[in-house]
């Protein structure tokens, strides 16, 4: 056995099922050694931020980390972006990112590149020094990655370690289990809270069904419950409950917070400005407002929201049962979308909301669709929404999964399409074409510029020319129409849906 399958059957003994490759020359022995190791799905993406996302969507969905196999330094530096969303979502990923020859390196070829440098800023970063060396590396690496806290990891692996003889595979070590908060922290929380303090949820412990479950007992007490604005992994619809999200912009969130006490926070960060804007501090609480922790994020925030709402005598919190909403008609907005889309996802579905300013209808209206999970952009870095729905539908096979799409951010990693059209995964992407970078014009304006000039205005815009969606879908062999009414679109999805499949829809916006 070589280091390369030394190193994957460690992997495999550990849980590690999925592989999102995008190899070059360092990485041959790897690629050679997915063919020893048929416990691992192998799968390619044309773009090394397609593998990335679609690493971050698999471990949203299982808990479990996927290989992403990519190619030196610059290889990896073009997935950075994606692997900056799945730090902020604390999702376990583990990089292999394949390096020269040791004894290569001295000679400064073409490729050669301070690889941990490059990788720290989004992870843990590990580099093994032998062959013997590799499968106790991947070991800890998987370790690492699951946590807890979950989180990323590099591992990098010189060409010879892969080719030259190791010793066989790791046995796995024990799955890790989230901790329970203190109970010190429980009852420092509830006297917060009765207090005048305000509660913060955050994370896939705390907004999963039972999180959710306990924080609304909470809220039946009195206390205002918030989820924090950028979620990783949350359970909507009808029979959840439905629990306001923190604002977007600093000065609505300040005055949303401004009643509180303080803040006890489960499973969150303390929020915080997205951006900074002139004359605007960076924290959301005044000086007078702490910030309490219930549960970190490497910590059980359900067991911890339970034990807190049985600490503060919570009754149980009566769910509303509002109606479905009923398709959209006429012309085609971002309500019209949100309120279709939300009358036509099946029950179970798995919606990546990528859809910047275009996605706050259906966030509403999608209170009263069937139970679904929703993925959203944790590090704000645009381009994560169609290799996330890559991901999630690798991990979920026999779920539908739709990326909720603005279009200009679905064009930095387009190229995930071609992915789903070979893996045959079922993805509805719905890409919101309103030909503009939305977003941008509206901080355009709050920096002021009510009236931009030519230049400004140039880069904000989409439409010259228009982007043939259809024909860019197709091309990488997904099917695909365009869509200009609400009613166009509410048949699209229903025969989208019910295909198997990936599918394109492009909803020109009015």
């Amino acid at each position: 056995m070589n280091g390369a399958e030394s190193l994957l059957a460690t992997a495999a003994a550990g849980g590690v099922d999925l592989c999102l490759a995008n190899p070059g020359t360092t990485e041959m022995p790897l690629v050679a050694a997915l063919d020893a190791s048929p416990e691992i799905r192998a799968v390619l993406g044309l773009f090394e931020g397609v593998c990335t996302g679609a690493a971050d969507g698999y471990g949203r969905m299982t808990g479990r980390p996927a290989l992403t196999l990519l190619h030196l330094g610059p290889g990896f530096a073009n997935g950075i972006a994606n692997l900056h969303n799945a730090r902020r979502a604390r999702t376990p990923v583990v990089n292999l990112i394949g390096d020269h020859a040791r004894w290569h390196l001295a000679a400064d070829a073409p490729l050669t590149s301070d690889i941990a440098s490059l990788a720290r800023p989004v992870g843990g970063v590990r580099t093994a020094d032998s062959a013997p060396d590799l499968p106790k590396q991947m070991a800890e690496a998987l370790a690492e990655a699951l946590g807890p806290p979950a989180g990323v990891v590099s591992l990098i692996v010189p060409a010879d370690c892969q080719w030259e003889e190791a010793s066989g595979p790791l046995p796995p070590a024990p799955r890790p289990t989230l901790p329970e908060p203190e109970q010190e922290a429980v009852a420092r929380s509830a006297e917060a809270l009765r207090a005048g303090g305000a509660l913060v949820l955050g994370g896939p412990s705390a907004l999963g069904k039972a999180g959710l479950t306990s924080a609304a007992r909470i809220r039946a007490a009195g206390v205002p419950v918030w989820v924090e604005t950028f979620t990783a992994r949350i359970e909507r619809g009808t029979g959840l409950p439905d629990l306001p999200r923190i604002p977007y912009f600093p000065e609505q969130a300040r005055e949303a917070l401004a009643r509180a006490r303080c803040l006890v926070l489960a499973g969150a960060p303390e929020p915080v400005a997205f951006f900074g804007y002139r004359g605007q501090p960076s924290r959301l609480l005044r000086e007078d407002q702490p910030a309490l922790q219930l549960a970190g994020p490497g910590e059980d925030a359900a067991a911890g929201l339970a034990a807190l709402a049985d600490r503060l005598a919570a009754p149980d919190a009566p769910l509303s049962s509002p109606a479905r909403p009923e398709a959209g008609r006429g012309p085609l907005t971002a309500a019209s979308l949100g309120q279709t889309l939300a009358a036509r996802q099946p029950e179970g579905a798995i919606v990546v909301d990528e859809a910047a300013t275009t996605g706050g209808p259906w966030t509403a209206f999608s209170a009263a669709a069937p139970p679904h999970t929703v993925l959203g952009l944790t590090g704000g870095a645009i381009g994560q929404g169609l290799p996330c729905a890559t991901g999630a539908a690798l991990a979920c096979p026999e779920r539908p999964v739709i990326a909720l799409q603005a279009d200009g951010s679905a064009l930095y990693t387009l190229q995930a399409l071609w992915t789903q059209a070979r893996e045959n995964l079922h993805v509805v992407s719905v890409i919101c074409a309103n030909r503009r970078y939305r977003i941008l014009q509206v901080e355009l304006a709050r920096a002021g510029i009510a009236e931009p000039g030519p230049k400004a205005r140039s880069l904000t815009s989409l439409d010259v020319p228009a982007v043939d969606w259809v024909s860019a879908a197709r091309a990488f062999g997904v099917p695909a129409l365009r869509c200009e009414s609400a009613e166009e679109l509410d048949r699209a999805l229903q025969r989208a849906l019910a295909s198997p499949g990936p599918s394109l829809i492009e909803a020109v916006l009015d």
